[in-house]
């Protein structure tokens, strides 16, 4: 077996939640929208999955290399994008692997922009993760970091999709800063989101998140982003970081 059929023995709730996110064309432009103004010339993506922002970053005339942990998941964007004239390559990426610096050397300090949206809550030694985005990028390059927000917001959501932590905007700037980034922006999104993630997960104790829902959520995207704006980005579901290479 190849692709979804091995993703749905290996990884089941994380295919199911991309697969749901895949038709929420609204929320992934206003997620792409939320970090367009940081992401130039040569992008890596960290986590890829089946490319529901990739394709964002190649239509918008940005050179990019996909990646992605999971063989199966960078054997399907091959497949979906290895025809773009905007693909540099797909690589097989675990951005926290004991020989990193060898088995990647070819990827330091190539990009101007590493971008690693919902991936660093996936892994336990953040710092390291963070090292890495570092090492990727050339000087004066951005890292886009998101995260879930708030760690009382943790849920069965988060313990099925592998989360080991939620976040705020002052840990993850000391998270980057640490790692010898200097933070040029932190911003809330997706403050609409916290209810139904509270009442889902939380209160109701869903491990996924319902179809239903998200297909609900994606139709008022527009009203959403307006909430955000009249919050100034002070809270949401999930953080943004922007950090600069010195």
């Amino acid at each position: 077996m190849t692709g979804f059929e091995d993703l749905q023995h290996t990884d089941p709730a994380g295919l199911e939640t991309l697969e749901q996110f895949a038709q929420a064309k609204q929320f992934n432009r206003w997620l792409y929208d939320a970090i367009a103004p940081w992401c130039r010339g040569e992008v890596l993506e960290v986590g890829s999955g089946i490319g529901n922002l990739s394709a964002f970053f190649l239509d918008h005339g940005l050179t990019l290399t996909a990646t992605d942990l999971r063989k199966e998941y960078c054997h399907l964007l091959q497949k979906q994008f290895g025809n773009h004239p905007g693909l540099q390559q797909v690589v097989n990426l675990d951005l926290v692997a004991p020989d990193f610096n060898t088995r990647y050397s070819a990827l330091s300090n190539s990009f101007d922009t590493v971008v690693a949206l919902n991936v660093v809550e996936h892994i336990r030694n953040d710092d390291l993760a963070i090292a890495h985005c570092h090492q990727m990028l050339k000087p004066g390059g951005n890292a886009v970091i998101l995260v879930p927000a708030y760690q009382w917001l943790y849920n069965p959501f988060d313990k099925e999709l592998g989360h080991f932590k939620r976040y705020s905007a002052k840990r993850l700037s000391g998270l980057l800063e640490r790692q010898g980034f200097e933070v040029t922006n932190t911003r809330y999104f997706n403050a609409a989101g916290i209810f139904g993630w509270w009442l889902s997960g939380s209160l109701l104790r869903k491990k996924i998140i319902p179809a239903s829902q998200l297909k609900t959520f994606n139709k008022l995207v527009p009203l959403f982003r307006l909430i955000d704006q009249i919050t100034f980005h002070r809270l949401g579901l999930s953080v943004i970081a922007i950090g600069r290479k010195k």
